[in-house]
């Protein structure tokens, strides 16, 4: 998926053997960070690259000096963040019939 502000976001992906596993990218504004566009491959999910990805982009982020990370989880994804002490916030939204929960870490 393509988006108008993709050329001011970073995009990371996670390879093994050649083989594109994950993908996010992350847009910086100031002290705070949106990551999006996450996904890993259906076959390869719950083998943990979405995690060592997420915890790489996390630590990234961090030393470009963001405070603030946040994500729009589906709801079903929330435990997945909250794994990595990602917050749910009161932020909550109905698109294309899949809720979403706001979700932040502080640094």
């Amino acid at each position: 998926m393509q988006l108008k502000d993709d050329p001011s976001g970073i995009h990371y992906g996670l390879f093994e053997e050649g083989e594109l596993k994950s993908v996010v990218s992350l847009f910086i504004t100031g002290d705070e960070a949106q990551f999006r566009k996450f996904a890993t491959l259906k076959k390869e999910q719950g083998k943990g690259y979405g995690s060592r990805l997420l915890e790489e982009v996390f630590l990234k982020a961090k030393n470009l000096g963001v405070r603030k990370v946040w994500c729009n989880a589906r709801e079903n994804k929330v435990s997945f963040y909250q794994a990595f002490n990602m917050k749910k916030t009161a932020r909550v939204f109905t698109k294309s019939s899949t809720r979403y929960i706001v979700m932040e870490l502080f640094f």
